[in-house]
């Protein structure tokens, strides 16, 4: 069923009558023999403004993240994370399936990892335990609400990674809204990772796609495990244009979003059946009922105005703005929150 107005992700995005036109006029080749033009300049272009050597285009941000963990590790190694991020919560334990890793999921209030949590977290040596060698980290923090991490925050965490061998992977599904919200550079921001992962199809509004960059001798080993998961594509060049215009067309306007998450924050706090809203910095609004609000009478009442959501926890509701969603369409939600009654 169609919703009006769907805040359920910034997924839902249709293509643009011009990304469509974009995808319509690329130049394409073989990508799997890296012979498509179109693909090959969004990876450049990525890659310099992260100030990375390469890029390797994925048809999903988790296979871009699951192929950066293989190229960084080794099996009976060890990843480090939040317990809240999307390669433990979302991507099929990937990093035992494809990498043979163990895991380590740390706890965070806020999602975000510091140095305090980590200074203790590096294995030891033993034969009975696994080599701690890869952190990975969110940015912006799906779970958390959309909260981010500054370039002051990460180049801590860079510089303890760096001093004890371990790889920092960033998993940037929604980068830009990051960067939008803190004002930091890219050029700047990408010198701390040794990978990062840009998802196409979630802010940005491109219809499918990720790219990985890293150094040239890792996208190397990149092509032929993406070769191997099945992500080898042919004149995938229609898709790349739609990231290509995304970049041009759509990073400007994030702080759209942002001002309409921030409009419907407000919303929610005159909402009677809300307890509380985790602070909102970009896209994604995630807040909590009361104890004697039923979650399913919530979400059959944003149905029945034609609000698209869905539980993001035991009482918990997530919305995400994008770019299908305007103004009008926010001002239009915030008056149906406004009508809600307890029974």
């Amino acid at each position: 069923m169609g919703y009006k107005i769907n805040l359920i992700s910034d997924t839902v995005t249709k293509p643009t009558k011009g990304m469509l036109d974009a995808m319509m006029q690329a130049k394409v080749g073989d990508d799997v023999f890296n012979e498509d033009p179109t693909v090959r300049e969004l990876e450049h272009r990525l890659a310099q403004m992260f100030s990375q050597e390469a890029g390797l285009f994925c048809p999903s941000g988790t296979m871009a993240n699951q192929i950066a963990i293989k190229c960084h590790t080794q099996p009976m190694d060890e990843l480090l994370c939040d317990v809240s991020y999307h390669v433990y919560q979302y991507e099929v334990a990937g990093y035992g399936f494809l990498s043979g890793l163990a895991i380590n999921p740390l706890r965070s209030e806020t999602g975000k990892l510091t140095l305090d949590l980590l200074q203790n977290e590096i294995k030891p040596d033993f034969d009975w335990l696994p080599r701690t060698k890869l952190l990975v980290l969110e940015n912006s923090l799906n779970r958390a609400g959309g909260s981010v991490y500054s370039i002051d925050e990460i180049k801590p965490i860079s510089n303890w990674c760096r001093s004890n061998q371990l790889k920092l992977h960033c998993d940037g599904a929604r980068l830009f809204n990051a960067l939008t919200a803190t004002g930091d550079n890219a050029l700047e921001y990408g010198k701390y990772f040794d990978s990062i992962n840009i998802c196409l199809s979630k802010g940005l509004g491109a219809p499918v796609g990720s790219v990985l960059l890293g150094s040239k001798i890792m996208i190397k080993e990149a092509r032929r495990i993406r070769k191997a998961l099945g992500g080898g594509m042919r004149q995938v060049g229609v898709l790349a244009a739609a990231g290509i215009y995304a970049l041009d067309h759509h990073v400007a306007r994030l702080s759209i979003d942002h001002e309409h998450a921030k409009m419907l924050e407000q919303a929610l706090r005159q909402c009677e059946a809300v307890e509380r809203i985790n602070p909102v910095q970009t896209n994604i609004i995630i807040f909590h009922l009361k104890e004697e609000v039923s979650p399913n009478a919530f979400i059959e009442f944003l149905h029945k105005h034609n609000v698209h959501a869905s539980m993001f926890g035991k009482r918990s509701v997530r919305f995400v703005t994008h770019l299908d969603i305007d103004k009008e369409l926010i001002l239009e939600t915030m008056e149906v929150l406004k009508s809600w009654k307890p029974e």
